[in-house]
């Protein structure tokens, strides 16, 4: 939906995930091979998937000021169990955070929002406020202030509801 630039380094994992479900269409590409296959998932993984992409929804809702959608899984909660690892360069010292399991989607998610947060990236990660939508995009407005994954859809739509109720 979205006319925006994807989210910057490993946010674009989590903007991702979350927008393989188009509220407004009613598909979810979790349901088809093709759609699982960027984040490694199998079939049988797909309710777990499902539950991870809500609960981040529902963190980027409240990251742009709104309320959850839905009753989800705390994300803390969810995180808790991702290991990851220190990974430190024997060359200059230097140290990262990296999923003990590159397989695991939770165990990337996990380091993908770590590694934000020290960027401080993190919180400009968004979900568009249109109900019908909800989808992830990255706020690069001076203000951080962006409510709509798109001005032209989402935003021209909330503007003109809000032009006919006066």
């Amino acid at each position: 939906m979205s006319e925006r630039v994807s989210a910057p380094g490993d946010l674009a994992l989590i903007e991702d995930l979350v927008n393989t479900l188009d509220i407004e269409a009613g598909t979810d590409a979790l349901d088809t091979e093709v759609g699982r296959a960027p984040f490694g998932l199998t079939a049988h993984q797909v309710p777990y998937a499902r539950e991870l992409r809500e609960s981040l929804r529902a963190t980027l809702l409240a990251h742009a000021g709104h309320p959850a959608h839905q009753d989800v899984t705390p994300l803390g909660e969810l995180l808790a169990r991702a290991p990851l690892l220190i990974a430190l360069d024997a060359r200059d010292g230097s140290a990262r955070l990296t999923p003990a399991d590159t397989e695991s989607l939770l165990s990337r998610v996990a380091a993908a929002i770590a590694l934000s947060l020290v960027a401080g990236t993190w919180p400009r990660l968004k979900a568009c406020e249109a109900p019908t939508c909800h989808w992830a995009y990255y706020d690069r407005s001076p203000a951080g202030r962006g409510r709509w994954c798109s001005m032209a859809v989402c935003g021209a739509r909330a503007k003109m509801r809000r032009y006919r109720a006066k």
